[in-house]
């Protein structure tokens, strides 16, 4: 999966039906558009798949799960529609995951950030290793986690969403975002991530699919609109993102 200078998302279905869905970007598992399709896509597929029983959402690498939105195609951008079509990606996928009748497990192996936390947001249960701190970065740049912020807000609450925003340029622990309640376990290693992450989704795979089904609307309800509200969010994001501010803090990231 990481011999792609792109990207890539791959798909592995066991025969016991659990879908591991990963993805791949040289850049710290940064997401560009193209990957963000691909993952949407993905997730839907898995989710409408008679076999599938479980979905493991998970990304390639040790240090980093997912760094967010790509910078070098944000810079790219140069209109309010573009802006917005960039950052419905992120809405698509995490909008993908909340409609997705089958339990979406995250491995969270390493540090996420912006996008990355959305991500995880967006999974059923989060299972994840010590190195996995956690930053929402958008801030700082000038763009603020307007698209994932319902999902965030959903599972750490208003509060600690406040002090992970305003905090913009900290990473945050992954016990802090355990007790947040962004991740359900948190592991000393990867090898010992991966043993729990087995152990679960073959447990969860012998469960009764329509039971699981019922579980993943009960876990979702009173997130309806969120078609609309995330895609509404994503006109924000695009917008700001043309900023001579936000054009000026993205290309100093990159010259670092």
């Amino acid at each position: 999966m990481t011999d792609s200078p792109n990207g890539n998302v791959a798909v592995n279905i066991s025969a016991d039906g659990i879908a591991t869905i990963g993805f791949y970007h040289p850049a710290q598992n940064s997401l560009p558009a193209h990957l963000l399709q691909a993952l949407t896509e993905k997730i839907n597929e898995a989710g409408t798949n008679p076999a599938v029983k479980v979905i493991v959402l998970q990304s390639a690498g040790e240090r980093t799960f997912c760094a967010g939105a790509s910078f070098d195609e944000l810079l790219q951008i140069k209109d309010k529609q573009a802006g917005a079509v960039f950052f419905s990606g992120f809405a698509n996928v995490i909008n993908a995951c909340r409609k997705s009748p089958k339990i979406i497990i995250a491995r969270i192996q390493g540090k996420a950030v912006g996008g990355g936390v959305g991500l995880a947001a967006g999974a059923d249960y989060c299972l994840a290793t010590e190195a996995a701190s956690i930053k929402l970065s958008e801030l700082a740049i000038g763009i603020g986690p307007f698209v994932i912020s319902p999902a965030v807000i959903r599972k750490i609450g208003l509060p600690a969403f406040s002090q992970l925003t305003i905090r913009a340029i900290d990473f945050q622990s992954a016990q802090w975002a355990m007790q947040k309640g962004l991740f359900n376990e948190v592991y000393g290693d990867i090898k010992q991530l991966d043993e729990a992450l087995g152990i679960l989704t073959r447990k969860l795979a012998s469960y009764h699919p329509e039971a699981l089904k019922g579980l993943k609307q009960i876990l979702w309800e009173g997130t309806e609109d969120w078609d609309q509200l995330l895609t509404n969010r994503a006109a924000i994001s695009g917008e700001l993102v043309l900023s001579e501010f936000t054009q000026q803090a993205l290309n100093a990231f990159l010259k670092k």
